[in-house]
């Protein structure tokens, strides 16, 4: 995958004892989104003095995580400058998703999000066994890899806390699942474990061109968003920021939910219950699908014009997200939000896939083991 140029956050005031830290993360960052630089480019790029660097560079190659390459032509007189970069190939990422609605997926990838093996697993009935069987997934994965394991990055539906806890998802019959531990006790390799549209939308700003306040929808099982403000992620004070899917969407009725209400926005848009409507034949599919973009955009509306955001990505099934349903949520949020202000956002389908997630928790692994983000 192509690395893709983009600036490193700002961040807070950095305290003396966090400086090594936060610099070595300065110098992996650069190296990750701008490619082989010289010690000169990252010392002008980072702002460190060329010594600063040259001394992380040093550490970061006894590290295995930095290599030097080959050498940059010459421009004039002189020595030709090192070139060094991220050691794309010394390690591996492994990722889980674990919200599609008939099977958890999950691959073995470089530090760049390619994917290089894959393996899957039917999702059996019951807590325990689901848990058994994601926990078969990532040992199986494991095995797979061909060079070191940075982590392992989950993408679980439901709502998961800061600790990688699942605190519910009611389509896993999980309650409290200590997920994280439990993947980290069965393959003894960190991991990092978050809700599935937190996942995805890291993957469309930090491997895609997204913008700094962004919002992923998560249309598959279930439906759920992502959301970025200034490149940030907002979890919100119960972790639960972006359950849209459960947002009321209509008081003219509708299709009863898993979750006990009448009339949610899952009822209309998950996979299985659009899936199921269309398949009943009740009506024309272009109506089917035009009522479920109607019903997202009513919920999308409000959130752009208080959040003001600049784009909103949709990831799910492309045949039945794209034209009548993605054009008619568009409409809907329009006709519905300041036109002044909002006519702009950009609204439209993920270029990642059916692998957003996977690549969402490689990113979860780069921002907690190396720093990128």
């Amino acid at each position: 995958m192509d690395t893709i140029a983009r600036a490193p956050r700002q961040a807070a005031k950095v305290l003396p004892e966090h400086a090594r830290t936060h610099n070595r993360a300065l110098v992996l960052q650069n190296l990750f989104h701008q490619g082989a630089m010289s010690r000169a480019d990252l010392s002008r790029a980072t702002g460190l003095t060329r010594v600063t660097v040259s001394d992380l560079v040093a550490a970061l190659i006894d590290d295995g995580l930095v290599v030097e390459g080959g050498v940059r032509a010459a421009s004039g007189p002189g020595k030709p400058a090192v070139l060094v970069d991220i050691a794309r190939g010394a390690h591996r990422i492994i990722g889980l998703d674990l919200s599609r609605a008939d099977r958890f997926t999950g691959a073995v990838m470089t530090l760049d999000g390619e994917i290089l093996a894959r393996d899957e697993s039917p999702v059996p009935v019951g807590a325990d066994a689901s848990l058994a069987a994601a926990t078969a997934l990532a040992q199986r994965l494991v095995a797979l890899a061909d060079a070191p394991v940075l982590g392992i990055g989950v993408g679980s539906p439901g709502i998961v806390d800061d600790h990688g806890v699942v605190l519910v998802a009611p389509n896993l019959e999980w309650t409290a699942v200590a997920l994280q531990d439990e993947l980290a006790t069965a393959t003894d390799l960190p991991v990092l474990v978050a809700n599935d549209a937190d996942a995805a939308v890291l993957a469309e700003y930090t491997l895609g061109d997204a913008a700094a306040d962004v919002l992923l929808v998560r249309v598959g099982r279930g439906v759920g968003s992502g959301l970025l403000m200034s490149g940030r992620p907002i979890r919100g004070s119960h972790f639960a920021a972006g359950e849209i899917g459960h947002v009321t969407v209509g008081t003219d009725g509708g299709p009863r939910c898993a979750c006990g209400k009448t009339g949610c926005l899952e009822a209309w848009l998950a996979v299985p219950q659009l899936t199921a409507r269309l398949e009943a034949g009740d009506a024309p599919r272009d109506d089917v699908l035009r009522d479920a973009g109607e019903r997202l955009g009513i919920a999308l509306a409000p959130l752009v014009g208080v959040l003001d955001l600049g784009e909103i990505v949709l990831s799910g099934p492309a045949d039945l997200l794209a034209g009548t349903l993605l054009d008619t949520a568009a409409h809907t949020v329009r006709t519905r939000s300041l036109a002044r202000f909002h006519d702009s956002v950009r609204i439209g389908l993920s270029r990642h896939g059916d692998d957003i997630v996977l690549r969402g928790a490689a990113v979860m692994v780069l921002s907690a083991r190396l720093g990128v983000s």
